[in-house]
């Protein structure tokens, strides 16, 4: 299935690999005021329930964070190894080797591979306040990278706020983290800044940028809907050739929220392209979150608002 070529949600555009769906519920979802952090057994559920609905991957925490998101992490992939949960495990980390490490220990203790989802921020504002140089980001990502990949690890370079970051600076951090290893690199637009527009021509230039070096490395496109287009963003960039999206359910998130996972799945199913997803739980899994969470769910959440048509 990985080689197909099949059609993207959208008539005319092709993609030479099944799109994925990645969730982030359970780290930047929880990174919301508002939102509660679930009991662990409240994410194991969840965990299970985005498995059943057929989603990729799912970053079930930051465990570098402290005891108790590292604890969570070995008993949520523990039951994930026990479940033989067909759901990828991945987590958060700074580009920091100390952040690694934790999450190549959850992979030793429970069997299931951890990965790495090293962030970092790269535009210019956040340059400015952090005090860092290109140079400095670059040989910190170099160094972040280089150890998940000896630790056997499959590393995702994330840079924070891509959509602001300058083409240039982008492409120096780009290419040196291929070079370092990385298999996966996240576009974020981390303060909902993008267009559709923009994002289709971020994922372009990041796709030129790999095929002109010859290597099999995927897109993720990770939104934030600070201007309301997380979602129209999500599907642009799909269309664009990005091979994985990021979605939380109810769309949870820093500030005004992430893309909306089951917005997303109800987009592709009513473009009838819903590829192997599995939507008739998506309601129980709305309904799950909104409980373990206590986010409130928009009034018209087509699965959980209060006032969602009636069917």
């Amino acid at each position: 299935m990985a080689d197909e070529v099949v059609l993207s949600p959208w008539e005319g555009a092709r993609t030479t690999a099944r799109v994925k769906l990645h969730d982030e519920t359970l780290r930047d979802g929880l990174q919301n005021p508002t939102a509660a952090d679930p009991t662990v057994e409240q994410k194991i559920e969840i965990v299970h329930l985005l498995d059943d609905i057929g989603i990729d991957s799912v970053n079930i925490g930051l465990p570098a964070a402290g005891p108790r998101p590292y604890a969570d992490c070995i008993a949520v992939a523990q039951a994930m190894a026990d479940g033989k949960l067909t759901i990828r495990a991945a987590g958060a980390a700074r580009t920091l080797v100390d952040d690694i490490g934790p999450m190549a220990d959850v992979t030793q203790k429970t069997g299931v591979t951890m990965e790495v989802m090293t962030f970092i921020g790269s535009s210019p504002i956040r340059r400015y306040v952090e005090g860092w140089s290109v140079e400095l980001i670059r040989e910190r990502s170099v160094a972040a990278i280089a150890f998940g990949v000896k630790e056997g690890l499959p590393v995702t370079y994330v840079t924070e706020d891509t959509t602001r970051t300058p083409p240039h600076v982008l492409r120096e951090l780009f290419m040196a983290a291929i070079d370092a290893g990385a298999h996966r690199l996240c576009l974020c637009d981390t303060v909902g800044h993008a267009t559709p527009d923009g994002a289709r021509n971020i994922v372009q230039f990041t796709r030129n940028l790999i095929e002109g070096m010859g290597v099999d490395v995927g897109i993720d496109w990770h939104g934030h809907d600070d201007r309301g287009f997380a979602l129209a963003n999500a599907l642009a960039a799909m269309e664009a050739g990005a091979d994985r999206i990021h979605g939380c359910v109810l769309g949870v998130g820093e500030r005004v929220g992430n893309t909306s996972l089951e917005l997303l799945l109800r987009n592709l199913e009513h473009s009838g392209k819903l590829a192997h997803w599995r939507t008739a739980r998506l309601p129980e899994l709305c309904e799950r979150v909104l409980e373990a969470t206590r986010f409130p769910a928009r009034p018209d959440n087509p699965y959980v608002g209060p006032d969602r048509p009636t069917r």
